[in-house]
Order: structure tokens, then sequence, then C-alpha cells
């Protein structure tokens, strides 16, 4: 979507769920006395922006690792159920408006997994805007709980899911359209609870994701 589409719908869809966000805030302040929490991330060209979302972790966790597993002690209870129904991402529509990044686009990183990954992919995926979902999004809904089962998520993490989200983001922006923009925008909500949707969309828009799960990708890989 190009990004005047991007902050219309983001418009829309703030004041439609206002009621919702609101009632959330709120129940966020009095479980946590915070709102947001504000994350350096690198958008389009590696340009750094802070990224919204509502607090789900206790105060000082950002000062830990930035890999989060399911059931980690960082979160709070009512972070828990703000994670495990995606709510926590919901301030990302204020970002929309702002421009920092679209409705769709490659998922925005830390400056240290960028740091973690070839300069040469990193600069080839994001010459296009971040976006508040996209396909590395719906492949790895499940993220925590495939690092909550290894024996070390960070070294997991960085050795395996990252390479494979880069891999992804990559095979897609090479292909992207409206229609496909349009599609993961829809398969976003339901990816993490109907496996079946997500396995659809993927063998749909990015073909060769089976080669990706079986392989760790090279900095020359899919840059074809």
């Amino acid at each position: 979507m190009k990004s005047p589409l991007s902050r219309l719908a983001a418009a829309v869809l703030l004041l439609l769920i206002a009621p919702l966000f609101l009632a959330l805030a709120l129940a966020n302040y009095v479980f946590t006395r915070r709102v947001f929490f504000r994350q350096t991330r690198l958008g389009r060209d590696l340009r750094p922006f802070g990224l919204l979302k509502f607090q789900t972790m206790v105060d000082g966790a950002a000062q830990g690792s930035t890999v989060t597993v399911k059931n980690d002690p960082r979160i709070t209870p009512f972070g828990r159920v703000l994670r495990a129904l995606k709510l926590d991402e919901l301030p990302q529509l204020i970002n929309v408006l702002r421009g920092d990044m679209h409705l769709v686009g490659p998922r925005p990183l830390t400056p240290n997994e960028i740091d973690a990954i070839p300069r040469s992919l990193a600069e080839a995926v994001y010459r296009v805007e971040p976006g508040m979902t996209g396909i590395s999004a719906i492949a790895l809904a499940d993220e925590e709980q495939i690092l909550a089962a290894s024996a070390d998520p960070q070294r997991a993490y960085f050795e395996d899911v990252l390479p494979r989200k880069i891999a992804l983001e990559l095979a897609y922006v090479q292909r992207r359209t409206r229609l496909t923009d349009l599609m993961i925008v829809l398969a976003t909500p339901l990816a993490p609870f109907v496996p079946s949707v997500r396995r659809g969309v993927l063998a749909r828009l990015v073909p060769q994701w089976d080669g990706l799960v079986r392989a760790t990708p090279r900095s020359g890989d899919l840059t074809t």
C-alpha cells in the first residue's frame, strides 16, 4: 500500500477501535502504571524511529535481551493477554500515521538485530517502508513459542529465526503488490490461531518457504 493509503487506513482503524484502544490504555496504566513502550527500530534506508507498543513488561525489562519467549518472566500478567491476542501492536497505527511505517512491509528490527545480518541484505530489505505486519509476522506468528522450546533462545533467534525472517522479507519485497499486501492484512488476525491460513498465505506469496525453513540463507542466496 502506498503511504497516503496506509495513513488513511490507519486513521480509519484508529477511529473504529478508539473505545477498545482507550480501554486497553486505561487498563494498562492501572496494571503497569505505564501505557506505551517505545523502542528504537530501523526503518526505510535503515533510519531509526521510535516504535510504539502497549507496555507489556515490567519496568527495566528493556535493558535486558531483545529476544522474548513465551512465559518470559519480564512480561506482566496483563501483558501476556495483550501479546497473546497481538493487541500490544495496536499503537503502531500511530507510527503509520506519523509516516514511520506502512500497514504492510518488512517488520522493523532493532539495531542489534540489523548488526547481526549482512549489511547488503538489510539494505535490500529496507529499501521499502517497514510495516505493522508482513510476511515474516505471519510465518512466525508463533515465534515466542518456538524460542521457548529452545535451550538457548537468544542463540536460536539470531542463528535460526532471524535469518529466516530476513530471507522471507527479501523474497516478499521482490514480488509485493497491492493485492499481496491486502492478503497479508486479511490473514494477519488469523495467522496466530489458524495454522492452515498461515501455510496457505506462505505457499501463495513465498513459494520457496519450504526451502527457507530447512536452510539458513547466505548473503547472496535471494538477492537475484
